[in-house]
């Protein structure tokens, strides 16, 4: 029996990524949210109104947290630097074989194509994403230039990197991300030595 209807959207999106967890991204669905969540149908398309704009709101709701951690990691004293570290790890691990957060923006991308309100809100997503880094890259390195390029430039070069390792990793499958990841982090790591 479903519960009443005091369900939260954040209590829909963490059923949502059971959903996911559990049954794969391809059995997205209004309803199956609705079961694990013991809640009506009606209640998950209350809250959401569309199986896309569920699929954001996750994709939001993971972004936010992850880059919230990070920024909140990357002010505190002598843990600046770790942040790069950290970062790269969540990203490595967001494209492993079970991980569904970029078959997910991929497949938003795709309506976005299509759909204004999501290309927007992607579009949001990336810039806060791009913010969000440059204000780590400048806590690590105390200045708005690396190597002669602004950080407004090397923040979106760097998110675009990420995001295009995603996509190697969904489309070829026997792409190294081990040592893709692993070179990546002593690139990074180097470029940020020789700017201090």
């Amino acid at each position: 029996m479903a519960k009443p209807n005091v369900v939260t959207k954040d209590e829909l999106i963490e059923a949502a990524k059971r959903c996911i967890l559990e049954k794969g991204i391809h059995r997205l669905t209004l309803r199956s949210v609705a079961e694990g969540a013991g809640v009506t149908q009606g209640t998950v398309y209350y809250h959401f109104g569309s199986k896309d704009q569920l699929m954001l709101e996750i994709v939001e709701n993971m972004c936010t947290s992850s880059w919230n951690s990070l920024n909140t990691m990357s002010k505190q004293e002598g843990k600046n630097i770790h942040w790069i570290q950290a970062a790269l790890r969540s990203a490595h691990e967001r494209t492993t074989k079970d991980a569904y957060f970029h078959s997910l923006f991929v497949s938003l991308i795709v309506a976005g194509l299509n759909n204004e309100q999501i290309r927007e809100k992607l579009g949001k997503m990336l810039q806060f994403e791009n913010r969000v880094l440059k204000e780590q890259m400048e806590a690590v390195i105390g200045n708005n230039v690396l190597h002669g390029v602004s950080l407004d430039v090397w923040s979106v070069l760097f998110n675009a990197l990420i995001d295009g390792l995603a996509i190697q990793a969904l489309v070829a499958k026997e792409t190294d991300l081990d040592g893709l990841y692993h070179e990546l982090n002593l690139l990074v790591n180097k470029l940020l030595e020789a700017s201090t």
